[in-house]
């Protein structure tokens, strides 16, 4: 398996985060690379794959995020006042998505949840008056006033497919696309292990009581920041009483139905997420475990 967002060839080169000297010759490297972006968008070259630029591309007001090396050459990001939120998705993202290498899409998903996190995180929540300014290469702020450190951040998410005598459940909500099913899902909670988020969401969700929670793989979303993390898990019954502001409709399905849907079959008992959600990665993984 390998889920959709990961396999990048980066090396994030934590070194040269602390080693100013070090900083300053990447920067000043004439192999230097920028990403080039269309707001947070990627741009992709001819053959599908993320275009890349000199440093001599990036707009006078923005500060430079090392991303890390490639082929021993720095990679950076631009990072503007003016860029949009990770959270933000466009259309076109999506048509993007359906073509680009899984490693370069890992490559671009690391830059995005680090602008985005970037953007939202211009001032202390420790003193709560202090601007922060860049640090350790971007992978970093400081605050001027209290001296705090603040790193970059990941939200964890659990999603699952609960199982029931060869059947599992997916669902929708209503943002989805027409006849889109996929595997439910939640963030962890303070204070929570994955497996009782797991059994928790299940519960609040569908009315479902599990156990045997197990852990399969997991994806980062650059949507704006999560970590899923994908799991089984056993229900102890069938019966569904769905949380309604959180699901529009969730069916329970065997094998010949993933089967048909992850091959596309026409009038399939339903549309699968597309194959760098790792949801569709989950599904994939359970039909091939019969």
């Amino acid at each position: 398996m390998t889920p959709g967002f990961t396999g990048s060839p980066l090396d994030r080169a934590d070194a040269l985060r602390n080693d100013p000297d070090a900083l300053a010759a990447a920067r000043s490297d004439w192999r230097a690379r920028l990403l080039r972006l269309d707001g947070i968008d990627p741009v992709l070259g001819d053959n599908d794959r993320l275009s890349w630029g000199s440093l001599a591309e990036a707009e006078p007001d923005a500060e430079l995020l090392l991303l890390g090396l490639l082929d021993g050459r720095p990679h950076f990001a631009q990072l503007r006042p003016d860029m949009p939120e990770g959270a933000a998705r466009s259309l076109a993202i999506f048509r993007m998505l359906d073509v680009l290498p899984a490693e370069e899409a890992s490559t671009y998903a690391a830059a995005r949840s680090l602008i985005d996190w970037h953007l939202r995180h211009r001032f202390c929540a420790r003193c709560g008056s202090g601007d922060t300014a860049l640090h350790r290469a971007g992978w970093g702020r400081k605050c001027g006033s209290c001296g705090a450190e603040h790193f970059p951040r990941v939200d964890p998410v659990v999603i699952m497919l609960a199982e029931h005598e060869g059947r599992v459940l997916v669902g929708r909500q209503p943002r989805y696309p027409p006849r889109r099913y996929s595997a439910l899902a939640g963030f962890v909670e303070p204070g929570e292990s994955i497996e009782e988020a797991v059994a928790r969401e299940l519960w609040e969700e569908a009315g479902l009581r599990v156990h045997g929670v197990r852990y399969v793989t997991s994806q980062p979303w650059p949507f704006p920041s999560q970590l899923m993390m994908a799991c089984v898990a056993e229900a102890d019954s069938d019966a569904l009483t769905l949380d309604r502001t959180e699901l529009e409709d969730a069916f329970w399905i065997d094998r010949a139905d993933v089967d048909a849907a992850l091959a596309e079959v026409p009038h399939a008992a339903f549309t699968p997420p597309p194959p760098y959600a790792i949801a569709h990665t989950l599904l994939r993984w359970w039909l091939e475990q019969g």
